[in-house]
């Protein structure tokens, strides 16, 4: 329980020091288009990679 306390003590220390800092630099909601974007190529890439490999082993004959 000690750890919760502390981690939510930590969040809140944070999110307030993060309130009053007048330069915070870019919105987040670009960070997190690209995050999803790259992250949908990734499942993509994944998907195709898997569906050949599939496909490839499918195509090796077996032992009579």
């Amino acid at each position: 329980m000690h750890l919760v306390t502390y981690l939510h003590a930590a969040l809140a220390a944070r999110l307030t020091e993060l309130r009053h800092e007048a330069e915070r630099g870019d919105s987040p909601v670009p960070t997190a288009v690209i995050i999803f974007g790259l992250v949908a190529a990734a499942i993509a890439v994944t998907g195709l990679v898997m569906a050949r490999a599939t496909n490839w082993m499918e195509s090796v004959p077996t032992a009579p």
